[in-house]
């Protein structure tokens, strides 16, 4: 009888190198969940029923929780790290105009566009005639024809004078609200306006298509020591570094606006917005084609964000007295008077031509600009570098490990609770401003937004912006080119995975009580089922490269163990294992 290794008794040790008792080591979910880790499986899936239309039979299937934090879902975030990295490779050194898809309208639209002008024509008609009936009918026929074109996928929403509450009644005219134009004497910089071409790829310059790598800092807000907080907190104007961290993207949006004025082209972009230690967003941005960086200097020196809403100075009401909702007036109210507040649309039209916004916002003079050639390693090493980060929080960016770390960016949270981040804030209140779209259900004070949240420091939830045109693709677009990257790998060798219609199946959430499997099961069926698809993956490229080789058994033993024997980073972000998508 041949001995076994399980024969005898084997000691167990953790990280800190001690043995673990038996019976006192790690769950089989806490194995299965470091395993799916290991191989690429969502931790946390979603489990969704899904039936087969033409069979009728039902399963649970698990699906991606599509977490973008490595906190939450490792697997899940390395894959859409993955995503963005090749959309960025792949629009950055782009030699061609990417491809503008446009749908063409389906006959269902074009028919409820011809039903809604007959209605238009019969509305003409009631109201002549003053038939009152008429036109409520044709009013709900309205909102009923707006609402079918919204589910058959027409973008956007009807123009104003066709929108059914003003044909029905008639737009209210208003005199629009002038601003000044004039450039602010404080920045000088005159930039150049030209017309702006419809091209986005750069020109060739030495043989090889060369684009920029450009990285846009905040200005200084007080002298900070080298762990990003403040030397004097009382003299660091947190309450300017508030205001800048929330009108940071409309600030770039001008910079972009800017630049493809001065420089005559539409240039395209990939920008990430990330935190300094200090807590201020910069952005690193790379930008398709060679532009001069002269121009790209004098671009941020010239370019500023003006913020046209009332002016915020001393709160009227800081304290546990604050405004109150007033049912018979439908606005909110003094709570000592009793006198409604200002709305918001009055308290735009009170500021005047000569009025001060309130706030601009700029860009730092420090600014680092580099070229970058297609093809190159510095090209591969700038990819990494800007979705480096794309898989923490800004808590774990920001770890406070000191108490005046912890104290900067608590008094950076406190100016980001009294900044309003926008018409609709509840933040408006405390300053005697009742925000659009109030109502009985508002709090005073309380804003739900991402930018007075103490884990986002005001950064946005979209960390990555990116042009329309930079590939012409969504990011579902590019983690198909990947899924059918690894089916023509597969085909080359005899492995025919075709796609399955999407239209077979119908998805609907589990109801609750309903018995399903329990997690540990799902991950080790995953798991399983990934390790399978690895083990095809790896026999296909060994196959591909070796032609005259043996059979596979080199990459049949990596798969099993996790690893690959060929490069298969095309499999990992495919969405394999636990995500509900498949290869075959």
């Amino acid at each position: 009888m041949q001995a076994s290794l399980l024969d005898d008794p084997v000691d167990v040790t953790g990280e800190d190198g001690q043995i673990i008792n038996p019976g006192h080591g790690p769950s089989m979910l806490d194995v299965a969940i470091a395993a799916a880790d290991r191989h690429g499986v969502c931790v946390r899936p979603v489990v969704l029923e899904q039936t087969d239309t033409a069979t009728g039979r039902t399963a649970f299937v698990p699906v991606p929780c599509g977490a973008t934090l490595e906190s939450k879902c490792g697997p899940c975030a390395r894959k859409a790290r993955a995503l963005r990295k090749a959309q960025c490779r792949e629009g950055w050194h782009a030699t061609t105009e990417p491809v503008k898809a446009r749908a063409r309208p389906t006959y269902d639209q074009e028919g409820l566009i011809g039903y809604r002008a007959d209605l238009a024509v019969l509305l003409d008609e009631c109201r002549e005639t003053g038939d009152a009936a008429g036109i409520a009918e044709i009013e709900a026929e309205f909102v009923w024809i707006d609402s079918e074109l919204a589910a058959l996928g027409m973008r956007g929403k009807a123009p104003k004078d066709c929108a059914a509450e003003e044909i029905t009644q008639g737009p209210t005219p208003k005199a629009p609200r002038k601003r000044s134009t004039r450039r602010r004497q404080d920045v000088p910089k005159t930039l150049p306006r030209l017309a702006i071409a419809d091209r986005t790829v750069g020109s060739e310059l030495g043989g090889h298509y060369s684009s920029m790598f450009v990285t846009l800092t905040m200005p200084s807000y007080g002298k900070v020591y080298g762990d990003g907080s403040a030397r004097n907190p009382g003299a660091y104007d947190y309450q300017r570094a508030a205001w800048d961290a929330i009108t940071c993207s409309r600030l770039f949006s001008r910079w972009i606006q800017n630049l493809r004025r001065a420089i005559g082209w539409n240039v395209q972009y990939f920008a990430v917005v990330e935190p300094q230690k200090r807590g201020a967003p910069h952005l690193h941005i790379a930008l398709r084609g060679a532009i001069p960086r002269a121009l790209l200097i004098a671009v941020n020196e010239a370019t500023y964000h003006q913020v046209w809403w009332p002016q915020v100075g001393e709160m009227v009401y800081p304290g546990a007295a604050v405004p109150v909702w007033d049912e018979h007036t439908a606005t909110f109210t003094d709570p000592r008077t009793h006198r409604p507040l200002t709305e918001w649309e009055d308290a735009l039209d009170a500021i005047g031509p000569t009025d001060q916004p309130a706030h601009k916002a700029a860009f730092g003079p420090r600014i680092d600009v580099q070229g970058i050639a297609a093809g190159t390693k510095a090209a591969g090493e700038a990819i990494g570098y800007l979705c480096k980060y794309l898989t923490k929080s800004v808590t774990e960016v920001l770890e406070a490990r000191t108490s005046r770390q912890l104290d900067h960016y608590d008094h950076l949270h406190a100016a980001l609770c009294r900044t309003p981040c926008g018409p609709r804030c509840a933040i408006w209140l405390l300053y005697g401003i009742v925000p659009k779209g109030a109502n009985a259900k508002t709090v005073p004070g309380i804003c739900k937004g991402r930018a007075h949240r103490r884990e986002t420091l005001a950064l946005p939830g979209n960390r990555v912006l990116t042009s329309e045109e930079w590939t012409g693709k969504t990011l579902g677009d590019h983690k198909a080119d990947r899924l059918e990257f690894v089916r023509r790998t597969l085909a080359a060798v005899g492995l025919e995975k075709p796609a399955r219609d999407p239209r077979q199946y119908t998805w609907a959430t589990v109801a609750p009580g309903t018995k399903m499997p329990s997690r540990t099961k799902l991950l080790l069926s995953a798991i399983g089922q990934r390790v399978a698809w690895r083990a095809e993956y790896d026999r296909a490229l060994y196959a591909a490269q070796h032609p005259d080789g043996d059979d596979g058994s080199i990459a049949d033993a990596c798969s099993a163990t996790g690893g690959s024997a060929t490069d298969g980073s095309a499999l990992d972000g495919d969405g394999g294992g636990s995500d509900g998508t498949t290869a075959s």
